[in-house]
């Protein structure tokens, strides 16, 4: 039975915050990837267009996502849905670390404004 224990999940660091990787290409998954994103307090969301939906869980903490152009503060239930193609930033202003679960489907890819494209390894 494929099971990945927390200690288990590969840890990624982009833009100030951490992805625990716990299901990918890499790790066994053929068609979803899911992490557990973990944002420090003070860390600006960077703004970036995905290739592919996304969901987004607020598991703790409290959360700023900005989704083309409207931000919205999230808190520990809340559920983001992003769709392919929007502009997606998630940011933390406040006093303590947030987590979130997030979902999507394999080989998502983000551009930033700046046009760099991002391949991330935990969807891979």
């Amino acid at each position: 039975m494929p099971v990945v224990k927390e200690h288990d999940a590969v840890a990624h660091r982009l833009h100030g915050a951490v992805f625990h990787s716990y299901a990918a290409p890499a790790r066994g998954s053929a068609e979803l990837c899911a992490w557990r994103l973990e944002v420090q307090p003070g860390v600006a969301g960077v703004p970036h267009r995905v290739s592919r939906e996304e969901v987004f869980l607020v598991l703790s903490g409290a959360l700023t996502v900005t989704l083309d152009g409207v931000a919205a503060q999230v808190a520990p239930g809340d559920v983001v849905l992003v769709p392919a193609g929007s502009s997606v930033a998630v940011g933390n202003g406040g006093d303590g670390p947030a987590l979130m679960w997030v979902t999507t489907s394999v080989g998502l890819e983000a551009t930033t404004a700046d046009g760099d494209v991002i391949r991330p390894p935990w969807t891979r």
